[in-house]
Formats: C-alpha cells, structure tokens, sequence
C-alpha cells in the first residue's frame, strides 16, 4: 500500500478545502446569476435549468468513476487534471456566447469537478492517519459545504452586480490556478492497496438513465409528456434500468453494487438523499426565480436573503455530525424532515408578489434548518454496518444521490407554483424513510449485506 506523508498536512487539508468550496460554491453562486444570463443570452426556462443540470448531472454520473480512477491511476494526478479541467470550464463559461455554448461549458467544468469531490476526501484521510486527527480534518472538510453554500449567492450577487453574471465564472481561474501550483508542492501521491476495476456498460448505462429523466422533465413542458421524445426518453430510460438490472450483479467491480441496496439502511439513505437533495434543488432554483423575478430584487439582495439559509449549513452541520456520533441519525433526519415538509407548505401557502419580507426569511430558515440537518445523518446511515471494503462505495453512491436529486429538482423547478407542495411531499417522504431506514430491522438488514462481502464465505461474481 502506497501511504501518503506530508509535513504540511494542515496545508493539504487548506488545498482540499479550496477545491470542494468551488465546486460546491458553483451550484448556488450560479442561481444567483440565472436572471442576468436569461437577459443577455436570451435564454428561456429551460436553458436555465440545463445551466445548472448540465453541472449537476455530470457530478451524479461520474463520481464513482473519478473515484475509483483515482485509486488507481493516483489521487494527486487525478486531483491535478480536475483542477486544470474545472478551471478550463469556468474559463470558457466567462466566454460562451450563447446559452448553448454556456451549458456545454458547464459540463466541462463538471467533469474537472468529478475529480476533486471524492478525491480530496480520500487525500485528506490518508494525509491524516491518526484517527482522531482524521476525524477533526474530515469534519472541517464537511463543514466547506455549508461555507461554500453561505458565501455563493452573497459573492454572486455582488460580481453579477458590479461585474455582471460572467464573472461568477473567471473569479474561478485564479483559485484554481494557485491551488494547482500548491498541489504540486505539498499533496503527496497515493492509490488504494487494490482499485476497484472500470465498469462501461454501467457507466453508459447510469448516464443513460439519468440524462433520459432529467431531459424528459426539463423539455416536457414544451413538448408535452405524451409527445414522441419524451415517451421516446422515457422508455431508453427504463430500457437502461433494465439492463443495470441485468449486467451489474454479473460484474467483479460494478459501478452500482446491487448488493448494497439488501440492506434497509443503505436504500433508504440513497432514497433520502434524492428526495432531500431534489427539495433543495427546487428551493434553490425557483427561491432566486421568485426574488429577483417577482420581488426586483438586485442579485445582491437576493444573494443576502439565501445567506441564512448557508449560515444554518455552517451552523448546524458540525453539530449534527456529532449527534448522530452520539445518538444516532434518527433525530437528526426527523428534524430536516419536518423542517421541508413545513417549509415547503409555508412557500406554497404565503410566498407570493406582497409576502411581507419577514415572512419569507423565515420561510427561508426552515429550508436551512432542513439542510443543516440532513447530511451527515444519511452518509452514517448509508454506510451503517457496512465492512470497511464497501464504506467509501457506499458513501460516493450517496453523494452521487445527492447530486441525482439536486438535478432532478432543477429539472421540476418548471412546474410553477404548485411545486412547493411538491417540496412538502418530499419532505414527508424524508420523514417517513427516516424512521423505516434507522430501525432495528434495517441495522438487521445492513449487517446481513455486510456478510455479503466477507470474500472467506461468499466470493465475489466474476465477470
């Protein structure tokens, strides 16, 4: 095994935590900008959603991949070509023009953001090895999600006004620039004792599931849902969860180990990170539509009105990490469950052109209560009673979760005002999960799909 050593861990750890600020910070600080863009490219509704999908789907699709890739090829070398393939995507999404254009930049950046998500992580636990070391370092790199969600919309705002919407993009390029000369310095190389083997036909086929749903629910509302492409992508879409049905348990190394997926907990951890997540991507996408659009907000006013939202991220998440090191994820997921369900009854009820502003920051509070809440709870529970062979799998299919959902809420941002009682019901459906995933019968159910990958009493398939 080829074991990392630095005697600049803190500075690694700074490294790591600059990428994922970006590639976080490039959901949020983007919705921000959607307004502008729409005005100078001339965009429509659905343009809009591919500017922010065209990112988020490529995370979904390739995480695993980029993980995995970096087991094997290096983690330091893979972590590089993110960095120079994100910065190459923001630079041509500063230049793209058209929206067009824009959203085939955007996906480049995406795929540069593949290689740093999963791949600072393994960096920082090997850059870490003692323990309790390792746990402080992970936790501080957790907590740059929330950061990257508070900064977002309020360094959006103020580039879009002062600069205007392309420079939420080149404000990137130095970043990456100098995390890219640093990287070289002071990140040591590592790979994995045995990296898992390139699954294909799993990877076209996840993309081919993904991209069939999110295109079907961003164009339908143009072309009807009983129109040929969208029947037509709709059934490629079941076609392709057939075939992963049918090719993955054949494999040695499956993209998608079905297996998992016997355990209550794991299902119900990824069936919880896309109904959050989707909630959230509704909230995001249609909250900035709403202020700027409906209310004349400025971006920057629109930025600060979502700044309680990241605050409560930053807030709360450590917090909640450690409870449910303590008591469980139950409580945790319960609380961000609720607090969906009643924001997004309290959008659907109040949130209209003459809301008083009062009123909708504490609309608003609710969905960053929800978020602080939600994510460390279903990454514990996603690897509950899992062997330590199948944990990192296991928390990448969550975060692949995660990215699926945000995507698939962009998508069902078009449905108008009524999809806030969407959100409502997602968030029940947390609630529900919630307390089906964290049961006994569901820690009964992981530990039994953990004896599955004991290779001395079942060898794995081969193929």
């Amino acid at each position: 095994m080829n074991v990392p050593t630095s005697r600049r861990p803190a500075l690694v750890l700074a490294i790591c935590c600059a990428s994922i600020v970006v590639v976080v910070m490039d959901i949020s600080i983007v919705t921000v900008a959607l307004p502008s863009i729409r005005r100078d490219l001339g965009a429509s509704v659905s343009g809009l959603q591919w500017t922010v999908d065209a990112y988020t789907l490529v995370l979904a699709g390739f995480l695993v991949l980029a993980g995995s890739a970096a087991d094997r090829f290096g983690r330091k070398r893979v972590f590089q070509c993110g960095l120079a393939l994100f910065g190459l995507g923001s630079l041509l999404c500063s230049l793209a023009p058209g929206i067009g254009w824009l959203i085939a930049a955007r996906a480049v950046q995406a795929a540069g953001g593949t290689m740093l998500n999963p791949v600072a992580m393994a960096i920082v636990a090997t850059t870490f090895p003692v323990p309790a070391e390792r746990a402080r370092a992970i936790g501080v790199f957790g907590s740059m999600s929330g950061l990257a969600l508070a900064l977002g919309p309020i360094l959006g705002g103020v580039l879009v006004d002062a600069f205007g919407w392309r420079a939420v993009f080149w404000v990137n390029v130095p970043i990456i620039a100098a995390a890219l000369v640093a990287t070289a310095l002071f990140v040591p190389e590592s790979r994995a004792p045995r990296a898992r083997r390139f699954d294909p036909v799993g990877q076209v086929l996840v993309v081919v599931v993904l991209g069939s749903v999110v295109y079907a629910l961003i164009e339908a509302r143009s072309l009807g849902w009983t129109s040929p492409e969208i029947l037509g992508l709709l059934a490629l879409a079941g076609l392709g969860v057939l075939g992963l049905l049918a090719c993955e348990p054949r494999r040695a190394d499956p993209l998608l180990e079905l297996r998992l997926f016997r355990s209550i907990a794991f299902s119900s951890a990824i069936l919880m990170a896309l109904l959050a997540l989707c909630g959230f991507g509704i909230f995001l996408f249609t909250a900035t539509q709403y202020l700027q659009d409906v209310r004349g907000m400025t971006a920057l006013a629109a930025g600060l009105y979502l700044l309680p939202v990241g605050l409560l991220v930053l807030v709360l998440s450590p917090r909640t990490g450690r409870l449910v090191g303590t008591r469980g994820p139950r409580g945790p997921l319960v609380v961000a469950g609720a607090a969906l369900t009643a924001g997004g009854a309290a959008a659907a009820a109040w949130l209209g052109p003459a809301t008083p502003l009062p009123v909708v920051l504490a609309t608003f509070v609710l969905f960053g209560v929800f978020l602080g809440t939600v994510n460390p709870p279903i990454t514990n529970t996603a690897v509950s009673g899992m062997p330590a062979s199948m944990a990192g799998l296991a928390a990448s299919l969550a975060s692949s979760g995660r990215q699926t959902g945000t995507t698939l809420g962009v998508a069902l941002s078009g449905l108008g005002h009524g999809v806030w009682w969407l959100v409502a019901g997602l968030g029940a459906g947390l609630l529900a999960l919630a307390l089906l995933g964290t049961g006994r019968r569901a820690a009964a159910t992981a530990r039994r799909a953990a004896g599955l990958f004991d290779e001395l009493s079942l060898p794995r398939p081969t193929g």
